[in-house]
């Protein structure tokens, strides 16, 4: 790793620790030449996960949107901002560990529908509204009924 301050290529690392979230390793570096420490991340290379629209486009997986259709579900309820983190990245663990180059807008949404159930049904109910685009009150109930059936 070469020097931030004097680009020295010789460094020594001093102290190594995985982070918060557990995808990567924080390592403080100290430099052999000119003595500054500095801090590097180390992250494990993934290959890129591409999404498959209704349309037929396609597009780089993007966690921060499941992030986002969360926080709106679950606008106003007893959720944590850190139980939505653990959420979002559950279910890009789940995504990736498929080992699948792509996949469908569909598969994450009720993969998201899944999880988000379990989490708050009436965040959950709130976000099947939007993404299976209710039209009418019927479809609603049916919802409902489906979701008190399953309890």
């Amino acid at each position: 790793m070469r020097c931030p301050f004097c680009g020295e290529r010789d460094t020594k690392v001093t102290d190594s620790r995985a982070t918060d979230d557990g995808c990567s390793v924080r390592r403080r570096r100290e430099c052999v030449k000119c003595g500054r420490r500095f801090t590097t991340y180390e992250t494990v290379d993934r290959t890129p996960l591409i999404v498959v629209k209704k349309d037929g486009s396609r597009e780089a997986f993007d966690r921060n949107k499941i992030l986002t259709g969360l926080m709106r579900a679950c606008e106003k309820r007893p959720v944590s901002v850190a139980e939505l983190e653990t959420l979002a990245t559950s279910i890009e663990l789940t995504l990736r560990n498929q080992l699948k180059p792509e996949v469908t807008s569909k598969d994450i949404g009720e993969l998201v529908m899944e999880k988000l159930r379990d989490l708050d049904e009436v965040a959950y109910v709130r976000f099947a509204s939007v993404y299976r685009q209710f039209r009418d009150i019927t479809r609603f109930k049916q919802e409902l009924e489906s979701l008190l059936e399953k309890r």
